[in-house]
């Protein structure tokens, strides 16, 4: 009987898998080779990410992903953050001395920023881990993307928080009674956004609790310009926090969440513009009460412009526009530093 063409064929797959298969390029089989990328939270900044993996080069493989993730949980890839928490600090250190600040005070309070920072981002994180994967832009957390588990983000939240307190600590009573509501607040601001359309205004409480705090360690009180100044820091956290919010306003309203931005809807660009004018007023009176000189003046003249480009570019609600915004309050926060800072020294 003849053999059939079928009953052959087992013969020809014992031949080298070179000699009946196409040989892999090696731009292809290196393609294979290389690990999947993590995910990451879409509004990383691509320098910082490269300046803490420069920072981790020299750990294992596995401890230096594992580092990064908690770096990156705490935002440290996103350091605009901190930068937003600082300068209304750095006003409230310098105002209250009337000059340059204690070193002391000034390194306790610029690392208590950080510390804090990071502690309110690792709990806000904790909040949202449900939250997260819904919003395209937060999707790549690391507690949302798996990569750190929700009881880590708390164990290091209290690690953060006990250094926190320990800074405070060399300061005075008074300082330290007004901690316990900094912290309060701090854990109040990640669950506010389930419950009220203001979660910008309970961030800018948060944000700006260092500024009574910074008056009573210097002063040992709080006197009205450490309060004005702390009304003037709430007007300004809700405008950028605002900003921020209008990049994920599609996505919060699908997933349930609370904002300033979901409750100006199509007035936030008027809304904001009158929070914006009310912020330079409410720095207007932070100036005169002051007796600051013609730097400072020209500083708050400056960061009316630096809000007129602001309003500008978030004229049609693009996202990558209103990010942009969003980072832009770094420098108004700057300039208006270097107006009291060089009016205090120049008098």
């Amino acid at each position: 009987m003849a053999t059939t063409p079928h009953k052959r064929e087992p013969r020809k797959t014992n031949a080298p898998a070179s000699s009946t298969q196409p040989r892999p390029s090696p731009t292809a089989a290196k393609a294979k080779a290389k690990p999947k990328a993590k995910p990451q939270p879409a509004d990383s900044s691509t320098r910082a990410t490269r300046v803490l993996n420069w920072l981790l080069r020299k750990l294992p493989p596995h401890q230096r992903e594992k580092a990064l993730d908690y770096l990156v949980l705490t935002r440290m890839d996103r350091p605009i953050g901190a930068l937003l928490l600082l300068w209304p600090t750095w006003w409230a250190l310098w105002l209250a001395s009337a000059d340059f600040p204690a070193w002391k005070l000034l390194l306790i309070f610029t690392l208590g920023v950080f510390v804090m920072r990071a502690a309110g981002c690792a709990i806000n994180d904790y909040a949202d881990r449900l939250l997260d994967p819904q919003v395209a832009r937060t999707a790549g957390r690391p507690i949302a993307s798996g990569r750190v588990s929700p009881r880590a983000a708390v164990a290091l939240f209290a690690i953060l928080l006990a250094v926190a307190f320990a800074l405070v600590l060399l300061t005075n009573r008074l300082t330290i009674e007004l901690a316990f509501a900094g912290a309060a607040l701090a854990v109040l601001y990640p669950f506010s956004k389930r419950y009220t359309y203001l979660p910008q205004v309970v961030l800018g409480a948060a944000f700006g609790w260092s500024i009574p705090m910074a008056f009573a360690a210097v002063t040992n009180t709080v006197p009205p310009l450490g309060w004005l100044l702390f009304i003037g820091n709430i007007l300004w956290s809700t405008i950028y926090d605002t900003e921020y919010a209008m990049v994920d306003r599609e996505d919060d309203l699908k997933a349930g969440a609370k904002s300033t931005a979901i409750l100006f809807g199509d007035a936030d660009l008027p809304i904001l513009g009158m929070l914006m004018g009310t912020f330079l007023l409410a720095m207007l009176f932070v100036g005169q009460r002051a007796h600051l000189g013609w730097p400072y003046w020209l500083g708050l003249l400056l960061a009316a412009g630096l809000f007129a480009w602001q309003h500008w570019l978030i004229r049609n609600r693009q996202r990558d526009a209103c990010l942009a915004a969003f980072r832009h309050n770094n420098w108004l926060g700057l300039t208006l530093w270097v107006g009291m800072a060089l009016a205090l020294a120049v008098r």
